[in-house]
């Protein structure tokens, strides 16, 4: 980001700002987000035509913003607060608008000084898109095609970067502040926000259209177990089980698809932990939300452009246990730290948790075998599989349905092994029934009426939980 100064120009001109960084120069002015709703094969078709109707304003703002940016120099700006730079930025739009004789109301001179302060300081464009709390997703697709998600659905907005260049400043802004680098030797990137949110892109070569940018959302408002069950990704009683099983101290994996609620779910779990106990936890980029006290957070690194300094899950699973934790917890586990984090959870971190990509439990158990095997272990297959067993306790499941609702799918406990096969017993399940006209999916939540081992150890520690709950044939509601 540009350095910031103010000067005054000769004459009874009013104070302007002058730009001393010709890399920080145009950008355009984000019209305001629409909501074009891509149900229909009829809306999609709508979809160009009501972008073209913003083209004329989108053109003019743009060759204002330009001009505007040209005339600001940035060198001492970061040394006032937020509220005064935007009072600045405010009346040089409006000593500007008039300068021009551009019919702009107090609306849209607002509007105008907000887009030219989000360019400065900001991300430019999309700057009130993130601003948008019933925005989960923001996927960029290139310099002209910006999507959102909204209640599980994609929407097309009319925000546009000006060209590739000006998405790519933006892009580069983002990932600085973490110490990260994206170019052509490096053309992928994992990275967050200050406000934690998650954040993917992509470049040239590997984006053949423009930079390609997934933005995750952090959520100001984390979601605990009572919100699930409020929003039906599950009924209380699910919900009541799994904490238990939390506090008990079971391992615990959840599995799911992209975007299907695993770290949402993992924020939600890890309330039932006591704020006595010590939690260490590894991410690629850090975004769980954990409300206890003592809790360590550690960040995988990439390589050096030189290739060199890359420090790996792995790496940071094997540190976590010098570290006198009580839990790990692993944001993802996609590779080799698999087997470390088994080796965790077999010795004395019981009650670790972790999410892994997968369809069903049967495919995590499948998955964590595979990945096992990349840690370079020459373990024999009855050997994994039994560490598997000994050291996970529970599989959930969630599930993003295709009316776009997230849900729990599956709570499944492992058992131990039969001969050469990891036993596995579902104790509850989402069944559907039907699908609305509207596209929503209906169905229930059934016990299967087998009662699950993890009671044992919830008795024990005086978690008290009404079996009668597991009774089978009734919904749960």
């Amino acid at each position: 980001m540009a350095r910031f100064s103010f000067r005054r120009t000769e004459g009874p001109q009013p104070e302007r700002l002058i730009v001393s960084d010709p890399a920080d120069a145009p950008a355009p002015a984000p019209p305001p987000p629409a909501k074009l709703n891509i149900e229909s094969d009829a809306e999609e078709r709508a979809a160009p035509a009501a972008l073209a109707a913003t083209d004329d304003m989108l053109d003019m703002r743009l060759k204002l913003h330009g001009r505007l940016i040209d005339e600001i120099d940035l060198s001492k700006l970061d040394k006032l607060d937020e509220a005064e730079m935007r009072r600045q930025v405010r009346r040089l739009v409006g000593d500007f608008a008039r300068t021009e004789r551009l019919a702009l109301n107090a609306g849209e001179l607002d509007e105008l000084g907000a887009s030219v302060f989000d360019e400065m300081v900001g991300l430019g464009p999309i700057e009130p898109l993130l601003k948008d709390d019933s925005i989960a997703d923001i996927l960029i697709n290139g310099p002209f095609q910006v999507y959102v998600e909204r209640r599980g659905e994609l929407e097309m907005t009319p925000v546009r970067f000006r060209d590739n260049d000006h998405l790519l400043r933006i892009v580069n802004r983002i990932v600085a502040t973490v110490g990260r680098r994206i170019d052509e030797s490096s053309p992928m990137v994992d990275a967050r926000l200050p406000d934690g949110s998650r954040v993917n892109a992509a470049i040239a070569p590997i984006a053949i259209d423009g930079a390609a940018v997934s933005i995750r959302k952090f959520s100001k408002k984390p979601y605990d177990l009572e919100r699930l069950v409020g929003v039906g990704a599950m009924p209380a009683c699910v919900a009541e089980f799994l904490h238990g099983v939390v506090r008990s101290r079971v391992s615990t994996v959840i599995s799911g698809g992209t975007g299907s609620g695993k770290t949402t779910l993992l924020n939600a779990l890890s309330a039932a932990i006591r704020h006595k106990e010590r939690l260490i936890t590894i991410e690629d980029a850090a975004e769980l939300q954990l409300q206890q006290p003592h809790v360590v957070r550690m960040e995988t690194r990439p390589p050096s452009i030189e290739g060199k300094g890359e420090i790996r899950q792995r790496e940071l699973v094997k540190n976590a246990l010098r570290m006198r934790p009580d839990r790990i917890i692993l944001g993802e586990v996609r590779g080799e730290e698999a087997f470390d984090m088994l080796q965790a959870m077999n010795t004395g971190h019981e009650g670790s948790m972790a999410t892994i990509h997968a369809n069903t439990p049967r495919d995590a158990v499948t998955r964590l075998e595979q990945m096992v095997a990349m840690s370079g272990m020459r373990l024999p297959p009855e050997s994994i599989r039994g560490q598997i067993a000994s050291a996970v306790g529970l599989i959930v499941q969630v599930m993003r349905l295709s009316d776009g609702k997230r849900r729990l799918t599956s709570v499944t406990e492992i058992t131990g092994m039969e001969g050469q096969v990891v036993q596995m017993q579902e104790i509850f399940a989402f069944h559907r029934l039907s699908t609305e006209s509207d596209g929503t999916v209906v169905g229930e939540f059934r016990a299967t009426g087998l009662r699950p081992k993890a009671m044992d150890e919830m008795l024990r520690r005086g978690i008290r939980y009404d079996a009668g709950n597991f009774d089978p044939g009734k919904p749960l509601g």
